[in-house]
């Protein structure tokens, strides 16, 4: 197994995500990094983590791919980020609502390999 390097970048982008409320595009990410990594780095960085089941991505429904930390993955297994995404449509935020779980059912022989649901409306905070 390949060890992860630890690097500044990186435990950066882990904790900026970690306390963050809202799923955050990668520009977003880059702009509040403060000078710490560039463009292409954060990109590699959130790349890893992904891999590494550390963080998840949704797109929202303006097409723009957000990234949140698995907050709620004991084992970081992909399979666990089957949860619901909220998009405000007032204020644009992407919510992870890791308490509700979809729920689906395929015709017999379809396997899933990603699940990703979001629901468009106001949140608690624009209502």
């Amino acid at each position: 197994m390949k060890k992860t390097r630890n690097t500044q970048a990186r435990t950066h982008i882990t904790e900026m995500l970690s306390v963050s409320d809202f799923a955050l595009s990668q520009v977003e990410i880059f702009q509040r990094s403060e000078g710490v990594c560039d463009r292409v780095t954060t990109y590699r960085v959130l790349d890893r983590l992904l891999g590494e089941g550390l963080v998840h991505k949704t797109v929202g429904l303006d097409g723009v791919v957000r990234y949140a930390a698995c907050k709620t993955c004991s084992d970081h297994k992909h399979e666990h980020h089957h949860h619901v995404h909220f998009n405000c449509e007032v204020c644009g935020q992407v919510t992870c609502l890791d308490n509700v779980i979809p729920d689906f059912s395929l015709p017999r022989k379809y396997k899933v390999k990603d699940v990703n649901f979001t629901l468009q409306g106001t949140c608690p905070d624009c209502a």
